[in-house]
């Protein structure tokens, strides 16, 4: 049975077993970035419907409890790491408040804007535009659902690519990624099914190579593989 870390859901739930687990001056930076991430995230959730701080605490305790991590950065950006995809903090306030290997850390697993990934070069100016023809009354539904497919492929090529690149990462870039990751499989059952497909192939096929030379991740993804085996043989 895969084991499932849920019981931190609040910082007071997770502040005594941190305490019991890890120096004081870690414990009080942690504190920091969770009031931090708690401000940037706002009333922001998670697809279940459950506050967004619940994810980066799971990823915490999946950290500490479950895989053993001690390296106070790894634990800060671990909290810290959707602040920049989800929310208007930068990098450079990142690194401002927890120094700049937290920072990048945090860069390692941020998924990059699509816009900003899409060169301005394939994009038409305004000028650039058919006109539209005088009189015309009825939208143009076949341009709308082109540019729909358009932004979704982009979307696509834009994940794939930093999936791509985590192959790349550094260890303790990859210990934030396979927090993040088991914080979000370890449920996977409270999402609609064509998700759960869908990120059950890319768990497989991306994730857990990052996990073989992590012990402990590579046995708790083993164990949810064969929970998950079903998907494998549809």
């Amino acid at each position: 049975m895969t084991e499932i870390f849920t019981s931190w859901k609040s910082w007071r739930d997770a502040e005594q077993p941190l305490a019991a687990a890890l120096p004081g001056e870690t414990v009080a930076v942690l504190e920091e970035a969770v009031a931090f991430a708690e401000l940037r995230h706002g009333d922001q959730l998670r697809p279940t419907g459950v506050p967004y701080l619940e994810h980066l605490l799971e990823a915490l305790e999946v950290a500490v409890r479950g895989a053993g991590v001690r390296d106070p950065d790894v634990l800060v950006a671990i909290v810290l790491h959707d602040v920049v995809e989800d929310t208007p903090c930068t990098r450079a306030e990142i690194a401002e408040r927890f120094g700049e290997h937290v920072a990048e850390l945090v860069a390692w697993v941020t998924k990059p804007d699509v816009a900003a990934s899409q060169d301005k070069s394939d994009v038409a100016a305004p000028q650039d535009k058919p006109d539209v023809t005088a009189g015309q009354d009825e939208p143009d539904v076949t341009a709308g659902q082109d540019e729909a497919a358009a932004r979704a492929a982009a979307k696509a090529a834009v994940k794939a690519a930093y999936l791509r690149g985590l192959a790349e990462a550094p260890p303790q870039a990859v210990l934030v990624k396979l927090a993040d990751r088991v914080s979000n499989v370890q449920e996977l059952h409270r999402v609609p099914v064509d998700f759960q497909r869908r990120y059950h192939r890319e768990t497989v096929e991306h994730i857990m190579p990052l996990a073989a030379t992590s012990p402990w991740f590579a046995r708790w993804f083993a164990d949810w593989r064969d929970d998950w085996r079903a998907f494998e043989s549809e």
